[in-house]
């Protein structure tokens, strides 16, 4: 018992196991084939759209400059994981040091805070665009949308500041096997050997914070454009009003129904199995479908999208 349970004494450990689904080693092929397509459309898509708001004068308005620092952290999501689980699962040793395991889960929830307030700040473009139109250039400047990107990254820095001091100081005792894909905060907390009172009180408030306050000012924002477009006499028009939305409503899903799942219940007791696969989904198959969602329903990105292509093939012809 005395040998399992060392104390933290002699200081961080060298590295974590990270099990995936070594459990299940039938998995293994066909998930690493899945998920190294997924890495690839997904770093393409999310520089595609990076590209195209940079380089197209009609995606300079404040719906693509946040779009643009939406997949710039989704591209920096998938790559912070992604490329840790493809070597994982083609090596019979899962490792990863401590140090590499700290800054994974550092950088995935600065990343997965500041997306929530890009969300947020998403919808409010939406309302403003909806249901002020004739004062939507005043209210959403460019200064504007460039503060609220500011925040959006200061503060989820600021969040994953103090998980990270608080998380590196818990002792890890024993061996320390992760059953996860990647280094996350609750697994991490889940796997301490000691009081982990106040990392869960912590965690949840911030979570809390993070994920239901802005949730509530998109839904509340999504509430005041529906009964705007209510009021919309032609049908037409209602049916456009809501196509301009539907993208950010499938992706503001997309992200935060797997987060509730994950975040809104103590780590101490949440189910690690099932934990790993959400985790999973949030981490690799949102990044990939977002690009798709907001390409395929947007008629400006796929008008912008031809336009880069044409110019491309006249150069390549050229």
């Amino acid at each position: 018992m005395r040998t399992n349970n060392q104390s933290f004494l002699r200081g961080a450990p060298a590295d974590f196991i990270l099990l995936g689904v070594s459990d299940r080693p039938w998995l293994e092929l066909p998930l690493f084939a899945v998920l190294l397509v997924s890495y690839v459309l997904a770093t393409l898509g999310n520089i595609a759209i990076i590209l195209l708001s940079r380089l197209d004068p009609q995606l300079h308005g404040p719906m693509y400059i946040f779009l643009s620092h939406l997949s710039f952290l989704e591209l920096c999501y998938t790559t912070t994981t992604v490329p840790q689980m493809l070597v994982n699962m083609s090596s019979s040793r899962k490792t990863i040091s401590y140090g590499g395991c700290t800054v994974q889960y550092a950088i995935f929830h600065w990343l997965g805070c500041t997306e929530c307030i890009i969300l947020a700040a998403m919808a409010l473009d939406r309302y403003v665009a909806i249901c002020e139109p004739l004062r939507y250039v005043l209210i959403m400047h460019r200064p504007l949308c460039q503060q609220l990107v500011a925040v959006a990254w200061l503060s989820g820095f600021g969040n994953s500041l103090v998980q990270v001091v608080l998380t590196v100081q818990l002792p890890f005792c024993g061996r320390q096997v992760l059953n996860n894909f990647f280094c996350e905060v609750p697994a991490m907390i889940k796997l301490s050997c000691a009081d982990t009172a106040v990392n869960d009180a912590t965690l949840a408030v911030l979570v809390a914070f993070f994920i239901l306050v802005p949730l509530a000012l998109i839904l509340l924002s999504y509430g005041f454009i529906v009964r705007a477009v209510l009021r919309i006499q032609s049908s037409k028009g209602r049916h456009k009003a809501f196509g301009t939305c539907s993208s950010h409503l499938v992706v503001v899903s997309l992200f935060y129904l797997p987060a509730i799942y994950m975040y809104l219940q103590p780590p101490s007791s949440y189910s690690q199995e099932q934990g790993k696969f959400i985790s999973l989904f949030y981490s690799i198959i949102t990044p990939t479908l977002n690009p798709f969602i907001y390409t395929l329903r947007n008629k400006e990105v796929k008008g912008a999208l031809r336009r880069l292509l044409a110019r491309v093939w006249r150069l390549r012809g050229g």
